[in-house]
């Protein structure tokens, strides 16, 4: 990585005791922590070039080879071959093979690599043998779902000891601010700057309590300066290591932007409780899921977005073309209605929809909050709003990358002002993409209801996100449309 360890970085002094660095402070936590100062060491060149890399670049390509070896001996078992190889990369990604692991062993992912082997190759060969009576070309083809099963896991233990000599050396390490300054962080910080073999370069602690006679150093900043500290220090991963800390505080400290791109783990609060996590040393800790859709898991909602959006313009351009010329006979020419309204990252776009009613002028167009009972509103433009077809030409918007298929409501900059000043979490839901329709509107938050508790659907929405989840609200919205339960 590129920041200095050995020295403080710039703008961020690092507030060191002046104690010997065997010396344990006054008061030092926990028996059996060991509480000496424990500062991080220099990043090195190789680390910050690889600093983009991440777990599943390496596996799973390796894992598609592998899966895909016996088309090598045979083409007469593609089609089976091609569709297992598809299902157990499914199941793997489903059951977090693909994640980055903190204490990498090909011991502990044996037995969920080994059963979701298995459970693809049943699927694979029931219907191989629905398909083919003959018992020699069954026999066949599941020789070859053998021999694939048996190369995934040796191609498994060699990326898993590849990426332990990787970071021994340090070829691929990441920065990682410890939050806390207790006997745990200091445990922590001490086992990651003793073992590279984690991957995780210490650079500092910050206090997140800011209790008196703190054990941890160094502490580069507190828990406010997260944000700046995350930018200054290039940091990557986030571990929570202070059980005292608020929750309330800390997930709104996290779910700022410079933060959200960080990887987020814990140490749980409860050591007693049996973890099915991962550890660092003997400290427990659990990936926390992603607080904003970034990575392989933004590329795939952008492409069912982008398919779905294509297939939607296609499909329904005869319901579009009605519309146009419903509206144009209504009101005459002007069909559609551009509005400048808020998206990903605070960023402005025009959204385009099918005019319902013409507004005095702009002032009006940004501020009136609801048109709901306005006599200006025709009967063609009420039954477009009752349905929700005014808002088809959005798939426009869709697949200029403006908007999402699903997602927060987008709002207008007035009010997306006003809100962010009266809801401290309504800011919150454009870390993602505004969408066509959303969890809240589905939820039945629309029209005049509570900004607070759309704002609780949207996050919850972003922090929880699935193609099933996608999948459910659009479901939800069909249902909607054909109840003509709009505005």
């Amino acid at each position: 990585m590129t920041g200095d360890a050995g020295r403080s970085s710039p703008g961020v002094p690092l507030k060191t005791s002046g104690r010997p660095e065997g010396e344990p402070p006054a008061g030092a936590g926990r028996p059996g922590l060991d509480a000496t100062a424990v500062l991080p060491y220099a990043g090195s060149r190789a680390s910050h070039r690889t600093r983009a890399l991440r777990a599943w670049m390496m596996t799973a390509p390796v894992d598609v080879a592998a899966l895909l070896a016996p088309l090598l001996m045979t083409h007469q078992y593609w089609r089976g071959t091609l569709v297992m190889a598809g299902l157990t990369v499914t199941f793997f990604a489903a059951g977090g093979l693909y994640h980055a692991r903190r204490h990498v062993s090909i011991l502990d992912e044996l037995p969920s690599l080994c059963g979701r082997l298995l459970a693809s190759a049943a699927v694979v060969a029931m219907i191989a043998a629905l398909r083919h009576e003959s018992a020699e070309y069954v026999l066949g083809f599941t020789r070859g779902v053998g021999i694939a099963a048996g190369l995934v896991l040796v191609g498994r233990l060699l990326t898993r000891e590849f990426a332990t000599i990787a970071r021994k050396r340090r070829w691929v390490e990441h920065n990682a601010i410890i939050i806390g300054s207790g006997p745990t962080a200091v445990e922590l910080a001490r086992l990651l700057r003793r073992y590279p073999q984690y991957g995780l370069r210490f650079v500092g602690c910050v206090d997140a309590t800011s209790r008196p006679g703190s054990a941890a150093q160094p502490l580069i900043g507190r828990l406010d300066e997260l944000e700046q500290l995350v930018r200054i220090v290039e940091c990557d991963v986030l571990i929570i290591a202070d059980p005292e800390c608020p929750e309330s505080v800390l997930m709104e400290v996290l779910r700022r932007p410079g933060n959200a791109a960080c990887d987020l783990w814990a140490v749980p609060r409860l050591w007693g409780s049996r973890s099915h996590g991962d550890h660092i040393g003997a400290i427990p800790i659990v990936k926390v899921g992603d607080t904003t859709l970034s990575g392989p898991r933004w590329a795939l909602k952008r492409a069912s977005d982008v398919m779905f959006a294509s297939l939607a313009l296609l499909l329904l351009s005869p319901v579009l073309l009605l519309c146009a010329l419903a509206v144009l006979i209504d009101g005459g020419p002007g069909i559609f209605f551009r509005q400048v309204r808020i998206g990903r990252h605070g960023e402005p776009f025009h959204i385009i929809k099918f005019r319902s009613m013409r507004p005095v002028d702009e002032h009006e167009s940004q501020t009136n909050w609801s048109i709901a009972h306005d006599r200006r509103v025709g009967p063609i433009g009420r039954f477009l709003r009752r349905t929700s077809l005014d808002e088809l030409p959005q798939l426009w918007n869709i697949l200029r990358g403006d908007m999402s298929v699903v997602g927060p409501r987008p709002e207008r900059p007035y009010f997306v002002e006003k809100f962010s000043a009266e809801y401290p979490n309504y800011a919150m839901r454009h870390r993602v993409p505004v969408g066509l329709t959303g969890l809240a509107q589905v939820s039945g938050l629309r029209g005049d209801t509570p900004i607070s508790d759309r704002a609780r659907f949207d996050n919850y929405y972003i922090e929880n996100w699935s193609l099933w989840l996608d999948a459910k609200v659009l479901l939800r919205t069909v249902a909607e449309v054909f109840r003509a339960g709009g505005r």
